[in-house]
């Protein structure tokens, strides 16, 4: 599919309901969130709009990033998925990152923030992702991590260990996750980590529309 056309695509999903009375046309704003979540930064999507004549601050577009409540589609049915979790800092506190990813198609399948990594959270992870997606028949690749084995085990679901392979779907979204909290600072700057789990959300969203 041509570039433009999955760009066009993914802003035509952009829902702009949460709009009331803003002077921004509704077509720039939506460039502005596929902009900012595609990989640029606030201040460079800041001086895009500038470039149409439209002058916002960077707190204006992280709002409509966080108001637009993007998330990646449901309904997927993988024959694989690749499950991982990894410390993301955040405001200089440790954070768990939980994804999932499908290795065949690279779609991010669900994300969640923690503040610690248990049993209890990794088979709350795994539920939602099985309330998301039909992934019972699925194989999960996972690594050495106990929480990840025992949750596969509670929820009575497949499993093998793999540390590279298709697991490496995973880490790459891992890296470029934590290549992007470098924003993370004029972004989530004293925000609690519950807006920072709906901006991993929006990533997925722009991340399935891009890969």
């Amino acid at each position: 599919m041509p570039e433009n056309d999955r760009l066009s695509g993914c802003l035509d999903q952009i829902d702009l309901e949460f709009v009331e009375r803003e002077a921004t046309p509704q077509l720039l704003m939506k460039l502005s969130i596929q902009l900012h979540l595609a990989g640029l930064s606030l201040s460079n999507t800041v001086s895009i709009l500038e470039i149409f004549g439209v002058e916002r601050a960077r707190s204006t577009v992280h709002n409509w990033v966080h108001k637009a409540d993007l998330q990646p589609e449901s309904g997927r049915s993988p024959d694989h998925v690749a499950v991982d979790e990894t410390v993301i800092r955040l405001n200089n506190e440790q954070y768990w990152l939980y994804a999932a990813v499908n290795p065949e198609t690279n779609e991010l399948l669900h994300t969640k923030l923690e503040p610690t990594r248990t049993n209890v959270i990794a088979r709350s992870f795994f539920a939602k992702l099985r309330e998301k997606h039909d992934v019972d028949t699925a194989v999960f690749l996972v690594d050495g991590a106990p929480t990840l084995k025992d949750a596969c085990q509670r929820h009575g679901l497949r499993f093998q260990y793999e540390k590279h392979g298709n697991r490496n779907t995973v880490e790459r979204v891992f890296r470029e996750i934590k290549r992007r909290t470098s924003s993370f600072s004029n972004c989530f700057s004293n925000a609690a980590a519950d807006t920072a789990d709906d901006w991993l959300r929006s990533f997925s969203f722009a991340w399935n529309q891009l890969i």
